[in-house]
């Protein structure tokens, strides 16, 4: 299968090498040019446990002279979404499959007013890396289930045989019937801790001690279910303190959030895509957010503060 990953990053990298040596035909596109200069002239330096090992992928710095993909996963900041998908034109041929990896919700709505919806296929992964320099990862795929799906809950032939490419990889796949569900499982997963991690400046070892901050996550949790529940929409689980416990599965002490890694570099984050979705779809369904609301002004702050006053500090 001929598979272009729009936002080779941590986690499009680890997908990507996986799929490479697996013997699919990947194409890992990023802006990021020492980072694909670094891919092209050595291979991609995998390290998993102790040991670091080159995966010969093929990088890019844009979508020209690659032709038409079978499958584009994009794996781009969420705010990117948009402009990476339409730079995709090249490779979007008759047949394309587009899914979206990515945190939040909304994306899927963007891809689809570009590409149309019917190439468009849902997926949530829980597959992780870390990103050590141009070049480098830390990959996080053993063991870390994905879940992909039509967005009308059918099984077709296409969704199939995206999941046995994937299985053959050794990214462990299954196809789901409610897949949108699965979105939003996933969502609330980081409107648990996201934003509260990004403003404390906490890993999960102190987040996870302080009786406040959890009765807080619960709060925003549970302003996602009840917005999740007044739009249809099937959750896993309902319940705060699962989905709080869940956010830390199997997760060390040290780990820090992709919101508070973000703020760390001085970047933007993805909170409007995350509790400001839990907003937006509160506002459409006259469903009160406060906590959620509250969450994201104060991110909002700290970008602004960060923008604007953080030189100085």
């Amino acid at each position: 299968m001929k598979i272009c990953v729009l936002g080779a990053g941590a986690l499009g990298s680890s997908i990507g090498s996986v799929l490479t040596e697996a013997g699919e035909e990947v194409y890992l596109i990023d802006q990021w040019t020492d980072h694909v200069n670094a891919m092209n002239e050595h291979g991609l330096k995998v390290r998993e446990g102790s040991t670091d090992k080159f995966v010969k992928v093929q990088g890019r710095t844009s979508c020209t002279g690659i032709g038409p993909a079978d499958l584009v996963i994009v794996l781009v900041k969420s705010f990117h979404t948009r402009e990476a998908i339409e730079k995709a034109a090249p490779i979007i041929g008759d047949k394309t499959m587009v899914m979206s990896l990515q945190n939040g919700l909304g994306n899927e709505e963007t891809l689809g007013e570009v590409v149309g919806m019917e190439r468009l296929i849902g997926g949530k992964t829980y597959v992780g890396g870390v990103l050590l320099g141009p070049g480098h990862i830390i990959a996080g795929t053993k063991g870390k289930y994905t879940y992909i799906g039509e967005m009308d809950g059918s099984i077709t032939e296409r969704i199939t045989k995206v999941a046995e490419v994937f299985n053959r990889a050794g990214l462990l796949t299954t196809v789901s019937e409610n897949i949108v569900g699965m979105i939003w499982d996933k969502l609330l997963i980081n409107v648990a801790t996201g934003a509260l991690a990004g403003i404390t400046k906490l890993p999960y070892g102190g987040l996870y001690k302080i009786p406040e901050i959890r009765d807080c996550a619960f709060a925003a949790i549970s302003e996602g279910i009840a917005v999740a529940s007044a739009n249809g929409v099937k959750l896993s689980v309902e319940d705060p303190e699962k989905i709080w416990l869940m956010a830390a599965e199997g997760l060390p002490d040290e780990f820090k959030t992709s919101m508070l890694q973000s703020l760390e570099k001085g970047q933007k984050t993805e909170i409007d895509f995350i509790n400001g979705s839990v907003v937006r779809w509160g506002e459409k369904s006259n469903i009160p957010t406060p906590v959620n609301k509250a969450l994201v002004a104060s991110v909002k702050g700290i970008e602004y503060w960060m923008e604007h006053y953080g030189a100085q500090a």
